[in-house]
């Protein structure tokens, strides 16, 4: 990598990520040297994907790629919740897959395992990597059970009617109720009193661990203290520890989750351990529609496949999964993103430009100078190409700044276009260094592939009329007698793999590829 200049090595980078808990950019080091363990909150599987998840998938796909790019072996887990989230995201209602199957006269299960399939294919649509380990709800009764005993050991705890709830006046004592969220425990309960009656709880704003099943309730295990399910926080808490330690580096997840969600789970940390799990919180901002959040619960989402095909009264068009992705990289992950027809075509737009010009580095030919020549390059590419990887790796570091990486890649392209046109000149080292650059930044980092152009139907048609075509040119020659052209076409399409027969009724081909 020499031939540039110095570069910093990938170990030598100094990523730099906001952290919710102390409002600030922070320095990331990981607690184990050259290890990273990650948590991020999956979905919810009674219902397709939809845009507003695919915003936390590809933020936290880009911090899996960049830290592996890094160098650090990282271990990222994101559950399927298949249990225990109930309407409202409250301790009363429905669970809404137990709803789901109610509705559909299914099993939960499968339900359950209907919707994760099409999030996962939805997902290797949007280039997604895989996590690590993707452990789901259900699958983790008995380690969520052992985190109730722990808390309720523990004394931050209570049973009542065969339900646990968290006691988060006791909690408040010993620690602070609220430190992710910036909320006070007074705040929460006055917010809490609007909901009718207290019932069974001894404040409205302490939440349940455990709740005992109602005799409807399908989906129900037995514990020590009830037939019944894990509260919606205990599942993150219980298999973070499980599958990264009692204290692991990363955990993420949309910024909808800070309260109550991520607030509970820090909760039922310190109250089952005496000390925090996380040492960094990450969230991503809200994708709205409107301005108002998209999701299920609000009626007003477009799922992904939906984009995909066109097939929704708010959408113009059809729009690639690779659109989708430029298009949510396109603004910084702290920021909200609206939704708009003409923002997905001018991602549409920005991702044309971008793999165009990828694929033209092919096409250039670097300027290759006698002995003792001058540099091969003008001083405007040079300028562009030695500086590319730095800033582009400088965006990265701050935060994940795609749209700025974007913005980096993007003037790179006007150079790829200038020497495609003959208006610049290259070496043969800065090409080199711009193909490498352009490959690792838009594909390996951003994860931005490159799309087959419409079906293979449509590319069928398009192969013929252009064979057609310059078989028209060969008859052309052939009755101009011109046969060295007449030869040279015929010769150049078997090159290619098309086979040419001149018979009684015309000329026939077939690809023999």
């Amino acid at each position: 990598m020499g031939r540039i200049g110095k570069k910093r090595s990938t170990m030598e980078q100094s990523l730099l990520i906001y952290n919710t808990l102390s409002r600030q950019k922070e320095l990331f080091r990981p607690l184990t040297p050259g290890r990273v363990g990650m948590y991020v909150c999956g979905p919810t599987v009674y219902g397709d994907a939809h845009l507003g998840h695919a915003r936390p998938a590809i933020t936290f796909d880009i911090l899996f790629r960049y830290l592996q790019h890094l160098g650090y072996k990282v271990r990222y887990v994101r559950n399927i919740t298949d249990v225990g989230h109930l309407e409202h995201d409250a301790d009363e209602g429905e669970d809404k897959i137990a709803k789901k199957a109610r509705l559909e006269q299914l099993e939960p299960m499968e339900i359950a395992q209907y919707y994760t399939n099409r999030y996962h294919q939805a997902m290797d649509a949007l280039n997604v990597l895989r996590p690590s380990i993707e452990p789901h709800a259900t699958g983790h009764i008995i380690e969520q059970q052992q985190l109730v005993q722990q808390i309720l050991d523990n004394g931050f705890a209570y049973e009542s009617n065969g339900s646990i709830y968290f006691d988060i006046e006791a909690y408040n004592k010993k620690y602070k109720y609220g430190i992710l969220s910036g909320r006070s425990l007074e705040n929460i309960k006055d917010e809490s009193r609007e909901l009718a009656g207290v019932g069974e709880k001894r404040n409205q704003a302490d939440f349940a661990l455990w709740k005992k099943a109602q005799p409807e309730h399908i989906m129900r295990w037995p514990s020590p203290w009830s037939d019944g399910f894990p509260g919606w926080h205990c599942e993150c808490t219980a298999m973070g520890r499980k599958y990264l330690g009692e204290e692991f580096d990363i955990h993420g997840g949309g910024i909808d989750l800070v309260f109550p969600h991520h607030e509970c789970e820090i909760a039922q940390a310190q109250a089952s351990m005496g000390h925090q799990a996380v040492k960094y919180w990450m969230h991503n901002n809200m994708l709205t529609i409107n301005g108002q959040k998209m999701g299920k619960s609000y009626n007003n989402f477009i799922t992904l496949e939906q984009f995909f095909t066109g097939n929704h009264p708010l959408l113009e068009k059809a729009y690639t999964a690779m659109t989708i992705r430029f298009f949510v990289l396109s603004a910084h992950y702290r920021g909200t993103v609206d939704f708009s027809n003409e923002a997905l075509q001018a991602a549409e737009k920005g991702l044309e430009k971008l793999t165009n010009a990828i694929s033209d580095l092919e096409r250039i030919v670097p300027l290759n100078l006698p002995e003792g020549g001058k540099n091969g390059c003008d001083p405007e590419t040079e300028r562009v190409v030695k500086s590319l990887r730095e800033k582009c790796y400088d965006a990265m570091n701050d935060d994940l700044a795609t749209p700025q990486v974007i913005s980096h890649l993007f003037e790179a392209c006007t150079t790829i276009n200038k020497l495609v046109d003959h208006k610049a000149t290259i070496c043969a080292d800065c090409l080199q260094e711009l193909k490498e650059v352009m490959h690792l930044f838009a594909e390996d980092i951003l994860g931005l592939k490159a799309e087959k152009a419409g079906s293979n139907d449509a590319r069928e048609e398009a192969f013929g009329k252009v064979v057609d075509m310059v078989l028209e040119l060969r008859a052309k020659a052939k009755a101009d007698k011109d046969w060295a052209t007449s030869d040279k076409i015929r010769d150049e399409l078997a090159a290619a793999g098309f086979e040419v027969k001149d018979t009684k009724d015309g000329v026939t081909w077939r690809l023999n590829k």
